[in-house]
């Protein structure tokens, strides 16, 4: 099935929202403890960079319900565990949106996103769960 631009930066979006909301209930819970007080910050640089794009291709801009939808888990070591698995999610969302998107800025920023999970979130969390366990 094709998907349309809007489609695949509203997944995208969707995708960054819940990020940010997770990894800020994290920090509600257990204090601004790391990855999750730096990844934030990149989340909120992510959430951005997409809706920019949205704006440049005149999208319309979905809004945010992901803040009453998500809650932290009990533990710290579950916190990493769910943050890891979010990244390998996000990755493998990004390989699949930047197969089916022939624009060039978006595929710019589709990549630079996938990197930042593949390069720096997937191993802070990997770290993160490593000294929990």
């Amino acid at each position: 099935m094709e998907t349309t631009l809007q489609d695949r930066l509203n997944e995208a979006l969707e995708d960054e929202y819940k990020a940010r909301a997770t990894y800020q209930k994290m920090i509600e819970k257990f204090g601004a403890v790391r990855p999750f007080s730096n990844i934030l910050e990149a989340e909120e640089r992510h959430v951005a960079a997409l809706v920019a794009l949205f704006r440049s291709h005149g999208c319309a801009i979905p809004d945010d319900h992901w803040p009453e939808k998500v809650q932290a888990p009990d533990t710290l070591e579950e916190a990493c565990r769910r943050g890891l698995e979010a990244e390998k999610e996000n990755m493998g969302m990004y390989e699949r949106l930047i197969a089916t998107t022939a624009e060039p800025d978006v595929r710019r920023v589709l990549e630079n996103l996938q990197s930042a999970s593949r390069d720096h979130h997937l191993p802070a969390f990997e770290r993160c769960l490593a000294r929990r366990t």
